[in-house]
């Protein structure tokens, strides 16, 4: 049987956090989902935590070992946020688990009963990796015990990524410098190493698999130097051993005629058109050459 290996970063988060209402909510739609799934697809649950979030380890969930290191030990900000990065989340997976696909939401991502077994039907049709949009739903939902209401929901689509299934070969070459979660970058670099190395991906953007509880399409959790931050670490990966894997035919929509491409890698925020604008000149010429 498949095995499927889920991870998530919880933390004790302030009672007036939308967080705080938020993540019992995800762990135990986690918990259903993997219920549900459990006759076609063997799921595990995990989670990576700093020392001080042992406590929300739920029942059910694996924790792997605990974060060492956060944004603050590498840079300086105007105010101080413990958030990990990415790499060292999705390392801890990769290296604690023998799962053949990993995945990776944010911690206020919740999803739908049907989750896993669709995630393993994409995979049986020859999917290594997909990205699936959430839905949000009204911030009227708070209590765990409202998923019944909650699936019932379609909800309103996202246009950002929080959602990555890939196949563990993948991460090998996986470059994510040192970004960190919680602030705008990590979709976009995350899927940016999506498109680059695998061989066969999807993008899923109206499925109702995902939830976000709350209607906003963005939200600011972080400070404006956060953002530097992570811009710098993008460009980082951009620049990195994954540069030449990067391509404007692998990149969403691509098979659309030049401006309608652009038209819609421009309304995606987590399609840098910076990058697009580079990785399209970069096509061109290389068309122009073939032609001599």
């Amino acid at each position: 049987m498949r095995k499927l290996a889920h991870i998530i970063n919880p933390f004790n988060a302030d009672p007036a956090s939308d967080l705080y209402t938020a993540q019992p909510i995800t762990f135990a739609s986690m918990l259903n989902a993997k219920e549900h799934a459990k006759k076609l697809v063997n799921v595990e649950l995990w989670t990576a935590q700093f020392p001080e979030d042992r406590n929300m380890v739920k029942e059910g969930f694996l924790a792997t070992r605990d974060l060492e290191r956060s944004v603050l030990d590498l840079e300086s900000f105007t105010k101080e946020m413990k958030l990990p990065l990415i790499d060292d989340i999705i390392r801890r997976l990769y290296e604690e688990s023998d799962a053949d696909y990993l995945i990776y939401t944010n911690v206020d991502i919740g999803v739908f009963p049907n989750f896993y077994t669709e995630i393993n039907r994409f995979i049986d049709d020859g999917l290594d990796a997909c990205i699936i949009n959430r839905r949000r739903l009204p911030a009227h939902f708070t209590e765990v015990d409202q998923l019944d209401k909650i699936y019932l929901e379609t909800g309103k689509k996202h246009p950002g990524f929080d959602c990555f299934v890939f196949h563990r070969d993948l991460f090998k070459d996986f470059q994510l410098a040192e970004i960190c979660i919680g602030v705008p970058f990590i979709g976009i670099t995350f899927s940016q190493n999506i498109f680059a190395l695998a061989k066969k991906y999807k993008l899923f953007e109206n499925e109702i698999l995902t939830f976000h509880i709350g209607m906003e399409i963005f939200k600011k959790r972080a400070g404006r130097d956060y953002f530097k931050y992570n811009q710098k670490q993008f460009w980082i990966t951009m620049n990195s051993p994954l540069k030449k894997h990067l391509s404007s035919n692998k990149i969403p929509y691509s098979k659309s005629i030049l401006p309608i491409r652009l038209f819609r890698q421009g309304l995606q925020p987590s399609i840098p058109i910076r990058l697009v604008l580079r990785l399209e000149l970069k096509r061109i010429t290389s068309y122009f050459r073939k032609k001599k």
